[in-house]
């Protein structure tokens, strides 16, 4: 393009690739003079560290590698916006203006960021200045407009503030470049037919305005060249605070300053991590618990806080429209999704009520429980020691408390729970798809596949990767890591991941040993303790080992959590990954993995291999030759698994609250003692933001990771705890207005970013979703204790009045005494018992086959098989079928983005045809009669699509 056709009016940002440069950089504004008139100076001064220069347009074209962006001046110097701005200066007061205020001292430019630093004077107090004066020289030449607040401005007289603002030219050239879509039109489209129970929700709703702050407009991506074409009414308030810090964070993210030990450094990451900025960050518009006094701030903090962050709101809907419009849409859609999954549980949580009560109900009529607690059945039946020498015989019926217990979530109930729930996931799953494709829509991210800000290369990635290779794509010159560097990478990293991993089992199978080692002991203890006899029917030495072997391991997962985080993240920033999303993506899968083997490795010990692999008394197995497996409860191990699942359920969302609510409330209070006691005009705007937490780039990260460890907990094991998603269901509840409270009071305000989905979490979602139809049915299979009363109710029972009646001598096998070695007799055997009983189906002393597996054995574990297979498949096909019959995308969605699609196609199109006949009324030879035809012809192409 010819720049010496362009009029004098027009500003130009050069975004030039040098050769020895790694990234794009930014250049200055200058003002193009007109052809003929004198330069003073060269057209385009780059901010490369090399120090090369590009020539002047008068000298040479630019070259095909750069990439020029023109920007009409839309009139910054016209007679209006001057004395507009004259009006409003004038009425400035700077000895009086608020210190609350989001303004510069004019009163009148907005600010969009605010960077910060102490002045210390050690040993890199020089370099570091020198790094800051070329970065706020950088970014002023990239058009960004700066004011410092001096050190003796602030409340500790110790910190300096730099104020940014984004003028006008800078917004539109970076919503062009960031492709950000606009109003073109409103939205025309009529609402959806009100549903008759509306009314009945109107408890639950919130003021529309709340609700719906923008009236809905059909959008495009933003043009330079067709700003006539938007609704531009103010250009003060055209683009959104969310869009301004997202624009201005993409300028710092990239904006160099300077040459250290050969290598470009540049963006703000870089000068917060060595210290040479403490903190960068957008401001809140206002104080959360009053309004500004500033008439020109919109308050949407404050509405937030009084309409969405309060607990008291907890069950009012969610101003989503709004939450979007002040923290972006990425942050937007994880509470969609947080409120769509807790408006889901509430199903789950009811049905999960019902059965237990069904439990609680049948807890008298449960056979197995009244025969254990007979003292005529129970009471006789001897049973062997659960530990060797130490521990002596006992009898069934001290374990009376446990079994009735057992049977609130072993029962028939189980089953069709466990069948429930893989069908739960399924509508979850397919019915949120359908609330991201309406938001989707509504929140014009339809045709967006990621933001250019994901999908754009990584400073990090830019510098560390020296060597370039030509993008067959864009044919222009990219840095690339070599195959080699990351084969070398990706191999310490899954070295790394894998030690940890091992690290994890290696803390499991010590808390086994710990369950082996000290039941002996609770055993003893609790034998000769008076103190705890009145409760030792309830607390029996296999509760107390499974209650303090949880909670060691509980806190065991929380210190490798603690550790493991930053072990993830460096092994992350180790692999350089390309892009933002590849970056998000392999931390999520890392975090995930490990979060996974933390969390469930216990209970898949418990649900799947405790009690399992026992052997029989005279032939026990042992764990490292030397401790004896665990054995179940003769009521079966589901208790157990139902007592550790809620230690580490519920314990994790105490903590997690705790981590989430208090402790930045502490620190936030810590860091304001001082500042509470000042008055308002000394205590300003951007200290008060500064003094809040940080939310980070990986903040949602974590959000999301805590919600999907949760859902694994109600969906791998939630045969075994059907009061798990009620559970869930409180703390989900709690979750979204903690969530909003500390992101509305205790955080800095975050920088927006977009997101169309919650990305690969729906992958891993889906992953567990299907994972638990498996493990439910193996817990129905082989925890709980279902399968083998049927088998005995259909095909052992000996009673046509009561089928159950002898299911537990049934299922206990008999030992003679004197077959036991000396490993493992009791030193005592005062009442000289000749037989005791196991649980098993063995063949007794006195049988050929002795001590061998039963038929009945085969049969059960033959049913159990069939059982697995039945359950997976029928679950399956319902939920293949589900997903089926219900469509991503709702029919009225897709008639309104193919209505918007056209009508957005046939505003632009009637642009362009009247451009084109001013271009042909004003004698322009370029426009010629074949390109007007050309253009109406494409109009009705459009039409007929």
């Amino acid at each position: 393009m010819n720049r010496l056709g362009r009029k004098a009016s027009e500003t130009l940002i050069e975004m030039a690739p040098s050769a020895d440069d790694d990234i794009a950089v930014l250049t200055k504004f200058k003002l193009l003079q007109s052809e003929g008139e004198e330069s003073n100076g060269p057209l385009c001064e780059t901010l490369s560290t090399a120090g090369s220069e590009v020539p002047s347009s008068s000298e040479q074209g630019l070259s095909s590698t750069e990439t020029t962006l023109l920007i009409p001046d839309r009139q910054v110097q016209s007679g209006r916006r001057f004395n507009l701005f004259l009006k409003r200066r004038l009425r400035i007061d700077k000895r009086h203006q608020s210190k609350d205020s989001i303004f510069f001292r004019d009163g009148v430019r907005r600010i969009d960021f605010v960077l910060s630093y102490v002045d210390d004077l050690n040993k890199e107090w020089e370099k570091k200045l020198e790094r800051r004066k070329e970065f706020e020289s950088n970014l002023q030449k990239a058009g960004l407009e700066l004011e410092t607040e001096d050190k003796k401005e602030s409340e500790d007289g110790k910190i300096y503030f730099v104020k940014i603002h984004a003028p006008w030219e800078v917004l539109i050239t970076y919503a062009e470049v960031l492709n950000i879509k606009v109003p073109i039109k409103e939205n025309d489209i009529p609402s959806m037919v009100e549903n008759p129970l509306d009314c009945m929700l109107t408890p639950f709703r919130l003021p529309e305005k709340v609700m719906h702050p923008e009236p809905d407009y059909f959008t495009a991506p933003f043009s330079k060249e067709k700003q006539e074409l938007y609704l531009i009414n103010d250009e003060s308030t055209f683009f959104s605070p969310s869009m301004r810090n997202r624009i201005v964070n993409y300028i710092l993210t990239r904006c160099p300053y300077g040459t250290e030990e050969g290598k470009k450094k540049f963006g703000i990451k870089r000068l917060l991590n060595n210290g040479t900025y403490s903190a960068a960050y957008p401001l809140h518009d206002c104080q959360y618990w009053k309004k500004a006094s500033d008439p020109n701030c919109d308050n949407e903090r404050y509405t937030l806080y009084m309409e969405w962050a309060r607990f008291l709101r907890f069950y009012k809907e969610q101003p989503l429209d709004l939450i979007r419009k002040y923290y972006g849409e990425k942050i937007g859609i994880y509470f969609a999704w947080l409120g769509f999954y807790t408006e889901m549980l509430f199903l789950a949580a009811v049905v999960g009520v019902i059965c237990f009560l069904y439990g609680l109900f049948t807890m008298d009529e449960n056979m197995s429980s009244k025969e254990i607690c007979d003292p005529a059945i129970g009471g006789e039946i001897i049973m062997c020691p659960l530990c060797d020498r130490e521990c002596e015989y006992w009898r069934l019926n001290t374990t009376c408390e446990s079994s009735e217990y057992s049977h609130l979530f072993d029962n028939v109930a189980t089953l069709f729970f466990a069948i429930f729930m893989g069908i739960w996931v399924t509508l979850f799953l397919e019915f949120w798809k359908r609330r991201q494709a309406r938001l989707k829509y509504e929140w014009d991210l339809v045709d967006f596949e990621e933001e250019q800000q994901q999908l754009q290369l990584r400073p990090e990635y830019e510098a560390k990767c020296t060597q370039k290779k030509k993008n067959p794509v864009t044919q222009e010159m990219e840095p690339y890591l070599p195959l080699t560097s990351q084969a070398v990478r990706f191999c310490i990293s899954g070295t790394t991941v894998l030690f940890w991993v091992s690290l994890i089992i290696a803390s499991m199978i010590a808390v086994i040993v710990y369950r082996l080692a000290v039941y002996a002991a609770f055993a003893s203890l609790m034998e000769n303790a008076q103190t705890l006899q009145p409760i030792s029917g309830l607390l029996t030495p296999q509760l107390a080992t499974s209650v303090t072997a949880s909670c060691l391991n509980f806190v065991i997962i929380m210190i490798l959590n603690f550790i493991y985080e930053r072990i993830a993240i460096w092994i992350t920033d180790m692999e350089i990954p390309r892009t933002h999303m590849e970056y998000e993506n392999r931390l999520t899968m890392k975090m995930f993995l490990f979060q996974f083997v933390n969390y469930y490795s216990s209970c898949f010990y418990v649900a799947f291999f405790k009690g399992k692999f026992v052997g029989y008394p005279g032939a026990y197995t042992y764990m490292f030759n030397r401790w004896r497996n665990e054995e179940c409860d003769p009521a079966g191990c589901l208790i157990e698994l139902t007592t550790q699942l809620t230690i580490v359920m519920a314990g994790k969302q105490i903590w997690g609250n705790i981590q989430e609510a208090i402790v930045p409330w502490i620190c936030n209070w810590w860091g304001r003692r001082k500042a509470r006691n000042n008055p308002e005009n000394l205590y300003s705007r951007w200290e008060q933001d500064h003094d809040l937490q940080t939310f980070g780039a990986l903040g949602l990260f974590y959000e999301y990771l805590e919600m999907v460890i949760q859902f694994g907990f109600i969906t791998l094991f939630v045969a075994s705890f059907p009061l798990a998603p009620l559970l869930a269901l409180m703390n989900n509840i709690l979750e979204i207005r903690v969530d909003s409270w500390k992101l509305t009071t205790q955080y800095r305000r975050p920088v927006a970013a977009k997101a169309h989905s919650i990305g690969v979490w729906q992958e891993i979602l889906n992953g567990m979703a299907i994972l638990s139809v498996v493990t439910n049915a193996f817990i129905v299979a082989f925890t709980s204790d279902m399968i083998p009363r049927l088998v005995y109710y259909y095909a052992y029972s000996e009673s046509d009045n009561s089928p159950m009646s002898g299911y537990i001598n049934n299922s206990l096998s008999v030992f003679l005494i004197s077959d036991f070695p000396e490993r493992n007799k009791p030193k005592t055997n005062t009442e000289n018992f000749v037989i005791c009983r196991y649980r098993d189906y063995r063949y007794p002393p006195d049988h050929e086959k002795k001590y061998l597996h039963t038929m009945q054995f085969w049969h059960i574990l033959a049913a159990k098989l069939a059982f697995i297979i039945i359950m997976e498949h029928v679950v399956f096909i319902v939920k293949f079928f589900v997903a089926w019959m219900i469509p991503d995308v709702p029919a009225d969605v897709k008639a309104k983005i193919k209505r918007e699609k056209y009508l957005t196609q046939k505003i632009l199109h009637e642009y362009e045809l009247e451009k084109l006949k001013e271009r042909l009324g004003q004698g322009d030879k370029r426009a010629t009669e074949k390109e007007f035809i050309a253009t109406e012809g494409r109009m009705e192409l459009s039409r007929a699509m």
